[in-house]
């Protein structure tokens, strides 16, 4: 088995090289879903994130408004590391559970965990290879713009800039990975560059 990171900046193409990497037969955890998983009523997180900022960031169902809970620690530095005590030990939980089950089903497992914050979260210290995928950062705004349009999201580029500025800038994760894909240019090379890695990771198991 072989427990791999994948991560990058935002928009830059993680999802696309994960998708890939999913066809080519890897196992893929998200963290984002299991994010969104162990923050659900009843999950490990549930409780003490309402407990840490209240039922002002609850549904009327009582599930988490995620929107509201990312505004409420946005730009605060001690209400974000409260939330990251909570979510991310529950996740490397969960995490671990599902690595144990896909490694007892397959021994020869690639397993890639795709984290946008991989290294600043440390989770990077966890796993075998890391991967980084990167673009251009008027790429990023480019794309991050688009999706936004797509998906109905009211964010305009300065608020991509803000997000963009607060994240750790691509040329130090980069400097830990040991697999770069640059996904800047058409989608057939970065389909290329991603089979390329796959192929070398499988000569690892």
């Amino acid at each position: 088995m072989l427990t791999v990171g994948l991560t990058g900046g935002m928009a830059c193409g993680k999802t696309h090289v994960a998708r890939e990497l999913r066809r080519l037969g890897c196992y893929i955890l998200e963290a984002d879903e299991i994010g969104h998983e162990v923050m659900m009523p009843g999950h490990a997180a549930y409780e003490a994130i309402v407990a840490a900022f209240g039922a002002g960031i609850l549904n009327q169902d009582g599930s988490i408004d995620r929107a509201a809970l990312a505004a409420r620690v946005f730009g605060k530095p001690a209400e974000l590391e409260t939330l990251n005590a909570i979510v991310h030990p529950a996740v490397h939980e969960e995490e671990i559970r599902r690595i144990k089950e896909i490694s007892s089903r397959d021994p020869h497992a690639i397993i890639i965990h795709v984290a946008a914050i991989l290294i600043e979260s440390g989770a990077y210290k966890n796993v075998d290879k890391i991967i980084v995928v990167t673009c251009s950062r008027e790429q990023q705004i480019e794309r991050a713009l688009h999706r936004a349009r797509t998906s109905g999201a009211n964010v305009n580029e300065a608020a991509i800039v803000a997000r963009l500025e607060n994240q750790m800038p691509l040329e130090k994760k980069k400097a830990l990975a040991d697999y770069v894909i640059d996904a800047s240019g058409v989608e057939a090379e970065t389909l290329r560059q991603t089979k390329i890695v796959w192929e070398d990771l499988k000569r690892q198991v």
